[in-house]
Formats: C-alpha cells, sequence, structure tokens
C-alpha cells in the first residue's frame, strides 16, 4: 500500500463492518456491465450495488441483474451519474462507498482491498493506482503522469493515479463533497471530487490495482473532456502553495 496523505483526524475505528455501497457509472455497457456487477457481488458479498444507467441506448439497464438499477432519461454525463448513485447510496445509509466503472477496466476482485482502510477508518479516500505501463495508450499515459504531478503538488504528498475512477470513500466525504461538485457533470467530476478532498483536508491514500485495458471504446473525448479536466486541475494549482 502506497500512502499520500494530508493529516486530518478520523473517528475512532469501529470493530464492527459499516454498511457498502458501491456505484457503477454506466453508458452503452450492455455487453461488460453484467460481467462487473457478477465480481462485485463475488467480492462484497453483502454490498448494495446501484448501477446508474446514463443514457444509454444499447440495453444496458437489462443487461443488469442483482442491482438496483438508476436510469437517466438522457445521456448526462459520468460525473451526473457518479453524484446520482452516491447520492441514493447515502440516503439509502451507505456508510462506506465505492465507485468503478461499467467497461470492465476496474478489476471487482480489489473491491476489499480498496474498502478495507475505509472501513477500518485509516482513510477517508482510497485511489485505486494503476501503473502507467506499456498496457496503458501512450496518450492516457501521458495525460495520467500530468494529473498526477499537479495533484500531487495540491496534496504535498504523492498522489500516484489521479485520474483512476476506482475508488472507495466514507459517507461524511460523499455529503461534504456532494455540495461542491454540482457544477462537475462529465469527466472532470473525479478530478474535482479528489482535489476537493484534499484541499479540505481529507486523509487519502493509493492502493496498486492492475491496469487493464480490453479494448473498449473509451467515451472521453479527448479536447472537450481534457479542457474540462485540465481547467478543474489549473484552478486548484493556482491555489497550491
Amino acid at each position: 500500500m502506497r500512502c499520500s496523505t494530508v493529516p486530518r483526524s478520523l473517528m475512532a475505528g469501529a470493530d464492527t463492518p459499516r454498511p457498502l455501497a458501491v456505484i457503477v457509472a454506466a453508458y452503452q455497457s450492455a455487453s461488460t456491465v453484467g460481467g462487473v456487477v457478477s465480481g462485485v457481488r463475488r467480492a462484497l458479498p453483502g454490498a448494495s450495488i446501484y448501477v446508474v444507467d446514463d443514457g444509454s441506448t444499447d440495453g444496458t439497464a437489462g443487461a443488469v441483474t442483482g442491482a438496483t438499477v438508476i436510469a437517466h432519461a438522457r445521456n448526462q454525463g459520468k460525473g451526473a451519474a457518479l453524484a446520482s448513485g452516491i447520492s441514493r447510496a447515502v440516503a439509502d445509509g451507505a456508510a462506506v462507498l465505492a465507485t468503478l466503472d461499467a467497461d470492465g477496466q476496474h478489476p471487482p476482485e480489489m473491491l476489499p482491498r480498496l474498502t478495507a482502510p475505509v472501513q477500518s477508518q485509516e482513510a477517508d479516500l482510497v485511489l485505486g493506482s494503476r501503473t502507467r505501463g506499456g498496457s496503458m495508450p501512450l496518450a492516457r499515459r501521458a495525460t495520467n503522469w500530468l494529473s498526477a504531478s499537479v495533484a500531487s503538488r495540491v496534496a504535498g504528498a504523492a498522489i500516484p493515479d489521479a485520474q483512476t475512477g476506482f475508488r472507495a470513500f466514507t459517507r461524511a466525504l460523499a455529503i461534504t463533497l456532494q455540495p461542491l461538485l454540482a457544477v462537475y457533470r462529465g469527466y472532470d467530476y473525479e478530478a474535482g471530487f479528489l482535489l476537493a478532498a484534499l484541499r479540505a483536508g481529507f486523509h487519502v491514500i493509493s492502493v496498486d490495482v492492475p491496469t487493464i485495458y480490453n479494448g473498449s471504446p473509451s467515451h472521453f473525448r479527448h479536447w472537450g473532456d481534457g479542457w474540462r479536466v485540465a481547467r478543474v486541475f489549473a484552478r486548484y494549482l493556482r491555489g497550491a502553495t
């Protein structure tokens, strides 16, 4: 486990597991979402699973079994999907939340490793950190390195993978950040979430997870989405010391 922290006092650890919720943001994922949900159920048998179908037209919602489906009537963006899932999980009483994508690039079997430090109250936010190796496309490696460098400067400590959407975090963090993140509707949500958590002094750590690229098409638009993410990092970098 690799740590990158901005100190914050955590509540005394509890001995009993706290209710878990897993949010899966899904768009045009009919061919993969069922396997992801099955993997989550095997990894965390007691967790509540929420799949947010963000206006898919390929039958994504119908490919889901064993999870609560939250359907957006139209595509609103990944950030909007995550916000919907997180809000519902918090309303249903989740104490520990995790997020992963529906395209199979986040291995569900790693969820216990991500959620354990949150369950034990050792961290407020745990990031699944991917290796910037040959399996990661070159363009993604470059942007991943740049965003990690900026996030590390904001944190004052190493953040190996600032763009990962494979995360676990506390209910308190979710409640604190939700009002601050209403403006982020797309891929900028995850950057805003991490940087706001760091700026607020929440305790953030990283754990290594496999880097998986299985050929599934990306919905990330390099110019439009890349510009929005860059603006988030620039905003926080201006305030970094």
